[in-house]
């Protein structure tokens, strides 16, 4: 398979980690389409926010996802990217999307312990367990219409690579 592979799901859901480790594991390149757009505007998220508002980040986003689309890669997605239905749509037909699903108590503690601000700029101003559980009562049917495939990403990031291998049927190649 040589398919793109999208990484969806909320903020803290490992969608970096997990892409790092599941290109090792299958050989093909990594990209973060937040990553790739901080580096060709030469601002954080945050920044691009407070100066074009979340609709010009979102369309800086697209933008970058039909960019970054090729055979053999990685991407893990920001957490907003399927707020767009062209990106929905685009990620669906262009290879095969992944949403890495994980509860309220998890994603809320990854994000209390790695708060990454300028990266993750807040969504809703309240708490972080309380965002995380509003955005993903939003956003949690937009990911499962997008997914191809929901994984459980809970667990230890070897354990979630395993599972997404384990549903695309790619045996591991040391």
């Amino acid at each position: 398979m040589t398919q793109p592979i999208f990484l969806i799901g909320a903020r803290g859901c490992g969608k970096t980690t997990i892409g790092q480790a599941l290109t090792r594991a299958c050989h093909f390149q990594f990209v973060d389409t937040d990553q790739v757009l901080q580096q060709r505007s030469g601002l954080s998220v945050a920044d691009i926010v407070a100066a074009e508002g979340w609709q010009g980040f979102r369309a800086r986003e697209t933008e970058t996802l039909m960019s970054v689309t090729a055979p053999g890669t990685v991407i893990a997605t920001g957490g907003g990217i399927i707020l767009a239905p062209v990106n929905r749509e685009f990620m669906r037909q262009s290879g095969v999307v992944i949403y890495l699903n994980a509860p309220v108590p998890v994603l809320a503690g990854r994000l209390e312990a790695f708060p990454e601000a300028d990266q993750r700029p807040t969504l809703t101003g309240k708490p972080i367990s309380e965002e995380v559980a509003d955005v993903l009562a939003q956003r949690d049917a937009l990911y499962r219409e997008t997914a191809h495939y929901v994984v459980d990403a809970s667990t230890a990031p070897e354990r979630v690579v395993t599972q997404i291998l384990d549903v695309l049927h790619l045996a591991t190649v040391s």
